[in-house]
């Protein structure tokens, strides 16, 4: 590991998005391992003092561990660059780039790795072409059980399984509630995994995929973050084969939407070992029963030591920019 001196760091936990409480956990957890490994940490939950604190103040590093759109639009980073902070994670143009669920899906296609067939669908469009004409088309389109999401954010809210026609309206009202954009994918049945990618100067690699079995069958917000109810598995159940070709498509994904330092991309594999990939997150989450744990302690690193390399290739990176 890289030799630094002690860092002033702050972790940005809360904000206001729906994923608030989940961020909170998060950030205690990222400050807790950086503390053992040695820097000064201070958290700092977003506000309108935010910005003139951080300009006046200054710290070394900022690790953002802010869930939903108020970490993960690009707005904050790209204000935080602004500003000539060293920050952890993905640039600003990344964030925006995979925040949109069917942006990121087409870029990550377009580099050779398979996404689910799918519909974007604005609220407005929803309305204004009349919701049974517009699910009349759909139903036809995707043949089989489906998924609606949002078409940005995270921890599973808002998204539902339809595995009968006649609740896909319900689901995509559901989705709308979290967000005026709708994704409805064409559900692959198969092996649901996150691979954390580790992408800092010297070390570009994928962790062990952590394989997600939920007890109900269902990866949703309860499952994520109460533990006893998801079963998990690092590194995956998977043959060598399917193993390489998972880690291989995970790589492809983040370097095709540009991210930086850490991310988590979701798949789900098939009975043919085919990975079909769901998104890309750029602030994965960092509690204690988030994925991006498991997998660096499955790989036989230390948790504390993956953030302090984090916190080091940020500040390093300013250094050179300077």
């Amino acid at each position: 590991m890289i030799d630094f001196n002690a860092l002033d760091v702050v972790v940005l936990a809360g904000g206001i998005s729906h994923e608030r409480d989940v961020s909170l956990r998060s950030g205690r957890r990222v400050a807790d391992a950086l503390t053992t490994a040695g820097h000064r940490v201070t958290i700092l939950d977003p506000n309108a003092d935010l910005l003139p604190n951080l300009s006046a103040h200054r710290p070394d590093v900022i690790f953002p561990a802010l869930h939903g759109s108020s970490g993960e639009d690009g707005s904050l980073l790209s204000l935080l660059a602004a500003l000539a902070l060293p920050t952890v994670g993905s640039t600003a143009e990344a964030a925006r780039r995979t925040w949109s669920k069917p942006n990121a899906s087409s870029i990550v296609a377009n580099a050779g790795v398979r996404v689910p067939r799918s519909v974007s669908l604005s609220q407005e469009s929803f309305r204004e072409l009349g919701a049974s004409g517009v699910l009349h088309v759909v139903k036809d389109y995707l043949v089989g059980d489906v998924v609606v999401k949002p078409s940005s954010g995270g921890s599973a809210q808002g998204v539902s399984i339809v595995k009968d026609p006649t609740h896909l309206a319900r689901a995509v009202v559901e989705a709308f509630n979290y967000n005026d954009h709708a994704l409805i994918e064409e559900r692959i049945i198969g092996t649901e995994l996150a691979l954390t990618i580790l992408d800092i100067p010297g070390n570009t690699s994928a962790f062990p995929a952590v394989e997600i079995e939920p007890i109900d069958g269902t990866y949703g917000y309860a499952a994520r973050y109460n533990a006893g109810l998801t079963t998990f598995y690092t590194p995956a159940r998977l043959d060598d084969t399917a193993a390489a070709a998972v880690a291989h498509a995970a790589l492809t994904a983040h370097q095709a939407l540009g991210l930086r330092d850490i991310s988590r991309i979701d798949f789900v594999v098939d009975a043919s070992g085919t990975p079909w990939f769901l998104e890309a997150n750029v602030l994965p989450g960092f509690t204690e029963t988030s994925l991006v744990p498991l997998a660096i302690e499955a790989s036989g690193c230390s948790v504390p030591d993956v953030y302090a390399s984090l916190v080091t290739a940020a500040w390093q990176r300013s250094r050179q920019n300077t």
